[in-house]
């Protein structure tokens, strides 16, 4: 994700358009968030940090702005991330059915360590554990914001959005480091 920067980077747009779109109008919200968008790209651009969040960032942004351009209504600005996340919290939960947990299976992948921590059970029940806070993470981001994106309450809707974004990712993140330190000590094998 670019690091805390790039956390800052791709957050930026939305909150532009939460904050033009409540002193404005839809129209006037969704330029400022591509403008924003745009600029956080050039600003990375010009310090020479890593464009994968901005240009991430910035095609999210499109898609959203395009959706709200193209129903008239602010609240289709959120519709992308309320989709994405529908689809994340699927995924994690079937992981953890068919009891291959994303949150193992995205862990070693990462470090390159293969399958053999599905036969040990300490890891295979952490990883289980950390993979269904990440589903409740996506479905709880589903659920209130559903609700307000069908009760078309745009502005508590961004404001979710933003609160539910990077702050709820970062303790399923630590919960998962800590999850998964914790079962490779008991297992002793090393977290790495």
């Amino acid at each position: 994700m670019g690091g805390v920067s790039g956390v800052v980077a791709s957050s930026i747009p939305v909150g532009v358009f939460v904050v033009a779109n409540v002193l404005f109008d839809l129209q006037p919200a969704i330029i400022a968030a591509l403008v924003a968008g745009v600029a956080v790209a050039v600003y990375r651009i010009v310090r020479k940090q890593p464009l994968q969040p901005a240009i991430s960032g910035l095609f999210g942004v499109g898609l959203a702005a395009f959706i709200a351009s193209r129903t008239g209504e602010a609240r289709g600005f959120y519709l992308p991330g309320l989709i994405t996340s529908a689809a994340f919290g699927l995924a994690f939960l079937v992981s953890v059915l068919v009891r291959w947990p994303l949150a193992g299976v995205v862990w070693h992948g990462v470090n390159g360590d293969g399958h053999g921590w599905r036969r040990n059970p300490a890891l295979l029940r952490a990883y289980t554990w950390a993979t269904l806070l990440w589903t409740l993470v996506f479905a709880s981001r589903v659920v209130l914001q559903g609700l307000l994106y069908d009760a078309n309450e745009e502005t508590w809707l961004g404001i979710a959005r933003l609160a539910m974004g990077y702050p709820l990712t970062g303790l399923a993140l630590l919960f998962t480091i800590w999850a998964v330190r914790r079962a490779h000590r008991t297992a002793g094998t090393p977290a790495t």
